[in-house]
């Protein structure tokens, strides 16, 4: 054999060797799970239906609470209402740590409220929970400007004549508008060049964070981050974001007004004067533009897909539709925009939302948790930092709780009287102490845009409803609806 073969397979065999060694081997006794490859965990498990097929496969053989290595690393998979109620809820102060999604960790690298932990964590989290409820320094309320995004989205339907239409960047618009009112103290044209772009951005991002390709990057991030992919698209889209954030920043630095606080920018520059002689203080630039990052992208792409996902399933249930607008017309009428106090009124309609948020099942894996300290749970040791999947989709189509989960079903939420009833299995908003800073907001412009568009229109679609296709574009961290064209008819 050639001596340079010799060589080239002994340094092969010594990069392998390396590699073993580092290996992690799990301290304490995590829960029972397949037994993975070195390096390669348990990539023999995974199949092209994504990481939510596979990991549903492994839990019919170890239960609720199982174990699986994406690549070198090992994760706890929480499959059930009871496992993720018992670790996010009684065991909430363990169970607050986050672990991270590697296509995005380039760009968060810890921080910002979302992907941040310790007391970074929860210095953010503690602000952003006051502005955010503040919502702009309690100047005007969010069902006020909720109702006039509504009013200018009825306009713009108008406008299509019954035409049909896609509506993806459309309802990013309204709920685009509603974050960057708080977050930037504005609201965009529907028409503004750098808005859309913005809008496309996060909409190819969070179609790309849950591809395919992504979950492969999930598995062997260390590797293959050195190579070409989508990962590397991901980043150039969220920087551009962050570019114009950074922007932005410093036009309300320099326009900023001590007694006058416009909205979360303002706020949070006045915080950073307040503490510039704190060495420790965790309210930077750095912190700020991933922070406003964070609630835009969140508060933009989670309520304007499921809001898609909604009328795309009233065009495939278009009895569901006509039930609502009979109550929208008992309740509210048609000359006056529907309020937040309709919504007690309304027990249908509000099951018809909590269905479309359950059956869209929107970010079916959770953003990863990790346990604070070592952690005792169902008889297992938890190492301090092991990360956590919480399967909310296993809650979400829960079959003691929803009677047919893989069917879209209103009645779900209404009880023998037809009152609302709610679920403990119901956490499209994830739970405890990382559940979703944006709840309420959200809550809100659904059943304000939801009503207000049946209100004044009737829907159609050139697809007969038998022919409409539920299933997702994309699955992985998120779940991406097809894309398809909707007509507006005025009623």
């Amino acid at each position: 054999m050639e001596p340079s073969v010799l060589l080239l397979l002994a340094l092969l065999v010594g990069f392998v060797l390396l590699l073993v060694r580092g290996y992690p081997k799990a301290r304490g006794h995590l829960p029972p799970g397949p037994r993975p490859l070195p390096l390669l965990g348990n990539l023999l498990q995974m199949d092209r239906g994504g990481f939510l097929n596979s990991f549903r496969r492994i839990r019919e053989k170890y239960g609720d609470v199982f174990t699986v290595h994406l690549g070198p690393r090992p994760v706890v998979m929480l499959y059930g209402t009871e496992a993720i109620r018992e670790a996010l809820v009684d065991q909430a102060e363990a169970f607050s740590g986050r672990g991270t999604i590697a296509v995005v960790e380039p760009i968060f690298r810890g921080y910002g409220v979302v992907f941040a932990n310790g007391e970074r964590w929860k210095a953010l989290r503690r602000f952003s929970l006051v502005t955010m409820r503040d919502f702009g320094m309690g100047k005007r309320s969010v069902e006020e400007r909720i109702q006039e995004e509504a009013r200018c989205l009825v306009e713009e339907f108008r406008k299509s004549q019954g035409a049909p239409l896609d509506p993806t960047f459309l309802f990013q618009c309204i709920t685009a508008n509603i974050i960057c009112s708080i977050v930037f103290g504005e609201r965009f044209d529907y028409k503004d060049h750098q808005f859309l772009r913005l809008l496309y951005l996060f909409y190819q991002s969070f179609s790309l964070i849950s591809s395919f390709s992504s979950q492969v990057f999930e598995l062997f991030s260390g590797f293959l981050k050195y190579f070409p992919g989508t990962h590397r698209q991901i980043s150039r889209n969220l920087q551009e974001i962050l570019d114009y954030i950074g922007q932005s920043v410093e036009k309300h630095r320099a326009t900023l007004d001590p007694s006058n606080p416009r909205d979360f920018i303002d706020t949070y520059l006045l915080r950073m004067e307040k503490e510039k002689s704190n060495q420790h203080t965790e309210f930077d630039h750095q912190n700020l533009v991933i922070s406003v990052l964070s609630l835009f992208f969140a508060g933009t792409e989670t309520s304007s897909t499921t809001l898609r996902y909604g009328f795309l399933l009233m065009l495939k249930y278009p009895h569901v539709a006509e039930k609502v607008q009979k109550e929208i017309d008992q309740v509210i009428g048609s000359h006056r925009l529907p309020t937040l106090d309709d919504r007690t009124k309304m027990p249908y309609t509000d099951a018809v939302i909590y269905e479309i948020q359950r059956f869209s099942d929107l970010v079916p894996i959770g953003v990863p948790h990790k346990v604070t300290k070592d952690t005792l749970f169902r008889g297992y040791l938890l190492p301090k930092n092991t990360e956590v999947y919480p399967t909310l989709s296993s809650a979400l189509h829960d079959p003691q709780y929803f009677e047919q989960p893989d069917t879209f079903n209103p009645d779900h939420f209404l009880d023998a009287n037809g009152a609302l009833k709610k679920s403990e299995a119901f956490m499209p908003f994830s739970l405890g102490k990382r559940i979703c800073l944006g709840e309420g907001i959200a809550r809100n412009e659904l059943f304000l845009f939801f009503t207000a568009i049946l209100q004044n229109f009737s829907l159609s679609s050139p697809v007969a409803p038998k022919d409409i296709d539920l299933s997702p574009k994309e699955s992985g961290f998120g779940k991406v609806p097809q894309t398809y064209q909707i007509c507006f008819l005025a009623r």
